[in-house]
């Protein structure tokens, strides 16, 4: 068995913490691997001489906090979270394009993870206030939806939607769930939508309930929004993306001159 510490009954701080601070210390030191199983409920509570309810706690306390998931039948497991380097001032280069590689894919090939997209659902709206600002348009203006969710090694790391004008998109692959290889701005470029820059919004918050269940995090993990608007070489806003990230998955990286 893992070989885990006692809990200080002298402490104020309540077994359970105690308990998940030892879990979560094994797994921040690798002693716990992602993907390898926690010690049973049975072997926690003989371990640390305390009732089934104290253990669940310490349990869900590193659930809360995404470290650890529940498998129905099998137990609890380390959360395999692979970082993905995002590096922004590559991932969208031509060349990944003309390779036929979308940016996920891109990103996939450098940080050695296996990249997969599901939930993707292609519609026509109307652009919101703050989406036609950006795109230069009128508000209520025609837009095609993009909704995707991307998962790196089988495990979901980000959720996004694109809005297009509709005069970009009509009667293209765009439209369909399978744009073809090199994505959206492949497309847009073979309509002669050449792009030349692109411009990006960071932050971050908690995730909503919605979120949590769509990205299958605890609430206590954070998330980073990004928010991207692609322009042609006529300095047309041809996209405007909005993407929600799992936090501890992500590492962004940025490249740019020192003027």
């Amino acid at each position: 068995m893992l070989q885990l510490g006692q809990i200080d009954r002298t402490s104020d701080q309540p077994p359970y913490r105690q308990i998940a601070g030892m879990l979560r210390t094994a797994i921040e030191q690798n002693h716990l691997t992602p993907g390898e199983q926690l010690p049973s409920e049975a072997d926690l509570i003989s371990h640390f001489g305390v009732a089934r309810m104290t253990v669940r706690q310490a349990v869900q306390e590193l659930r809360g906090e995404g470290l650890v998931v529940a498998e129905h039948g099998r137990g609890t497991f380390v959360r395999p979270m692979p970082p993905v380097r995002r590096l922004a001032s590559d991932r969208f280069a031509r060349k990944h394009r003309a390779a036929g590689k979308a940016a996920f894919l891109a990103e996939a090939d450098k940080a050695g993870y296996t990249p997969g997209v599901d939930r993707i659902s292609v519609t026509r709206g109307k652009a919101s206030p703050a989406v036609a600002e950006r795109l230069r348009v009128a508000p209520n203006s025609d837009v095609v939806v993009r909704s995707r969710r991307y998962l790196a090694n089988g495990r979901p790391v980000e959720t996004a939607v694109s809005y297009i004008p509709l005069p970009f998109a009509e009667g293209t692959a765009i439209e369909e769930q399978d744009t073809g290889p090199g994505g959206i701005y492949a497309r847009l470029e073979d309509t002669g939508h050449v792009l030349a820059r692109f411009t990006e919004e960071v932050g971050a918050r908690m995730p909503t309930p919605e979120e949590r269940q769509e990205l299958q995090i605890g609430a206590g993990i954070p998330v980073l929004t990004v928010v991207r608007t692609a322009y042609d070489m006529n300095d047309v806003a041809v996209e405007v993306c909005d993407t929600i990230k799992v936090a501890p998955a992500y590492l962004l990286e940025y490249d740019f001159p020192a003027r």
